[in-house]
């Protein structure tokens, strides 16, 4: 029985972890890249494209953080930082 908050989003985060493993390695890059894509590129609302991306890599993020060295942590982080900043740039209007 999971006790502590991460053992229980890991429990919760396995069947699908293992639905994505079962992908080709290059479907989960492909969709993260269209979306990525088609939340810069289209005005107004596609910042909603993006909102997906960030919790999707914040998630794996966090999943994989035990398992990584300090220069894969930073590494890692610094694209949910840059794919945040881009949501919030593409959410706020410009006046």
């Amino acid at each position: 029985m999971p006790t502590t908050t991460r053992q229980r989003i890991e429990s919760v985060s396995l069947p699908l972890l293992q639905r994505l493993n079962r992908l080709p390695r290059a479907v989960p890059f492909l969709v993260v890249l269209a979306l990525m894509v088609g939340g810069i590129a289209l005005p107004g609302l596609g910042w909603l494209l993006l909102v997906p991306v960030v919790l999707f890599l914040a998630w794996t993020l966090y999943l994989g953080w035990p398992a990584l060295d300090g220069g894969a942590r930073a590494g890692r982080a610094t694209v949910v930082v840059m794919a945040l900043a881009i949501t919030v740039i593409q959410a706020v209007p410009r006046t």
